[in-house]
């Protein structure tokens, strides 16, 4: 029994680094705003290795690019096909892959159908730029500030503020830190120490003042303030999100409902990158 406790704790820290790994690879984070070269990639799930799921990848990957590239969240599936002048392999300037199942035992059935990849695809920013121009938008080319992230978790009668630093929470930690990259906001998370100093809690930090959670921000290298909270909910098996943004005088809300926790994350990011690049409120 303790041999078997000990491989059991053994696998699991080495899916944790191997999560870490990952995302060092397929994220660049947090963001370097001298070097745009991250707003030409992209990331999705693909199965298997042919072409006859690839493509549709590329797809999706060029669709999250131009929004990505522009800010602009209401660009649909439609309008970038439409818009394209090539096929979509024709934009791609480089891609790979990684199999998510690599550092999984082997069991029954591995390996007797298509596996799940993450595809990360680069794509040539001049081919980009001219779809950006068919599709009627511009470039989102000022300043990207960082945003500071103070973010409830309620799941049942356990209730926490995420941090930067805690093993507590690390898989929503690298869903959040995947959708900033995702959506192209450089974001943090507060540290433990900086939120305890602050008397920050899941209970105060919604009373707390604007300047009291500027102040955490730009502890925290954060130019601005996102609060959010996402509630499990048990009827609807799914995440509840509310986030609120305040840019100047304007506090902006936004809402997502019976969604998994990345799905939560994309809509916060995504929100966020739709306000400041001037396209509006997010639905």
């Amino acid at each position: 029994m303790r041999l078997f406790m000990k491989s059991v704790y053994a696998l699991l820290v080495l899916a944790i680094l191997c999560t870490a790994l990952l995302l060092s690879y397929f994220f660049n984070f947090p963001f370097d705003m001298r070097d745009r070269g991250y707003l030409y990639q992209a990331r999705t799930i693909v199965t298997g290795q042919r072409d006859a799921t690839r493509i549709p990848g590329f797809e999706r990957c060029i669709e999250d690019v131009v929004k990505k590239l522009s800010g602009d969240q209401t660009i649909t599936s439609a309008e970038v096909l439409g818009a394209l002048a090539e096929k979509p392999q024709d934009y791609v300037k480089e891609f790979s892959d990684h199999d998510r199942m690599a550092d999984i035992p082997i069991h029954d059935e591995q390996g007797t159908r298509d596996r799940p990849f993450d595809l990360l695809v680069s794509f040539h920013p001049a081919k980009i730029d001219t779809l950006l121009q068919a599709l009627g938008r511009k470039a989102w080319t000022t300043q990207r500030p960082t945003i500071a992230v103070f973010l409830t978790i309620e799941n049942g009668t356990n209730s926490y503020l995420l941090t930067g630093d805690e093993e507590r929470g690390f898989d929503q930690r690298d869903s959040f830190i995947a959708a900033a990259w995702q959506a192209g906001i450089p974001m943090v998370l507060p540290t433990s120490a900086s939120l305890n100093e602050a008397g920050l809690t899941p209970e105060t930090v919604l009373t707390k003042t604007q300047t009291d959670l500027d102040h955490v921000a730009r502890t925290n290298k954060g130019d601005l303030v996102l609060t959010g909270s996402i509630v499990w909910n048990s009827g609807m098996l799914g995440w509840k999100g509310d986030w609120q943004l305040l840019t100047g005088e304007t506090l902006h809300r936004w809402q997502i409902r019976d969604v998994n926790f990345d799905d939560a994350f994309r809509s916060a990011m995504r929100g966020t990158a739709q306000i400041l690049s001037g396209h509006g409120d997010p639905p």
